[in-house]
């Protein structure tokens, strides 16, 4: 295997020009499919050192993450607001400490496993992906981006070069749980919520289910269930209930609506994350 340790990012659109080369970040997708024998790649662009791709803040409304930007930067006060709120209860709940120290957000997003936390907070956030290759740089919403479990709308000589998750509003309440068997494992399945309330009546709504399906689920019919409530237990019910209706797996189905209400338990409350 050829490494490529590059430092620009012109080094980099180079060696992905063949179309054949891997991206390694934090190395905690791709290493593992490398040991699994699921891969086998005959060369490997190392980013770690190009700068440029260290980047995390707020520029016109929205959040810009960058390709080196690791799990634990969402864990401290780094990100203000009700977003920042939202991504330190999400990333409480990915991996391990070590995991969250070397991972990176972005190589989740290429990862896109359908158990993985980040991609279903892109979805309910509608955010827009930004994929460089030899073509220049093109953006994709977040819609579009995920194909199915592993798969993307990134082309092998492109790469994901920064995401942009828009803020949320003042009045909005995070919440997260999931039903994981263990530590360090993915979910079986789990629900999120970011939930606005203005007046004591909900505004507006993204509610998002991991491991629903074969690629990220916003539980749209839940987030209309919501809007216009006064956000009782009857609302958060009936909204829980409709996200389970989301999910075509009936095994998964009871685990979803529990989950789901707890993520918007919490949401209302304004409290911390608790696991299934």
């Amino acid at each position: 295997m050829e490494y490529i340790p590059a430092t620009t990012v012109t080094e980099v659109l180079t060696a992905l020009a063949d179309g054949r080369t891997c991206v390694l970040a934090g190395g905690q997708s791709l290493v593992l499919e490398m040991a699994r024998q699921n891969v086998h790649p005959r060369r490997v662009v190392d980013i770690n050192r190009v700068a440029e791709f260290d980047v995390l803040r707020e520029d016109g409304g929205a959040l810009r993450v960058g390709p080196l930007v690791r799990h634990r930067m969402f864990e401290s006060g780094a990100v203000a607001g009700a977003l920042g709120d939202l991504l330190r209860v999400v990333v409480r709940h990915i991996g391990h400490p070590p995991i969250r120290a070397r991972g990176t957000m972005l190589g989740s997003l290429a990862y896109a496993h359908p158990a993985a936390e980040w991609p279903v907070v892109a979805l309910i956030l509608g955010a827009t992906l930004s994929l460089r290759g030899p073509d220049g740089c093109r953006t994709v919403p977040v819609e579009r981006f995920f194909t199915g479990p592993g798969t993307t709308a990134r082309r092998p000589d492109e790469l994901l070069a920064e995401v942009r998750l828009p803020l949320l509003p003042p009045g909005t309440g995070a919440g997260y749980a999931e039903d994981r068997r263990g530590p360090g494992i993915w979910a079986d399945a789990a629900a999120m919520a970011a939930v606005t309330v203005t007046d004591g009546l909900v505004t507006a709504a993204a509610i998002g289910l991991v491991n629903a399906g074969p690629c990220p689920v916003r539980a749209r019919a839940a987030e209309r269930a919501l809007i216009g409530t006064a956000f009782s237990d009857t609302a958060i019910t009936e909204a829980a209930r409709a996200a389970a209706r989301e999910v075509p797996d009936a095994d998964r189905q009871r685990a979803i609506q529990v989950m789901t209400r707890r993520a918007l338990t919490q949401a209302r409350e304004g409290r911390g994350t608790t696991c299934g």
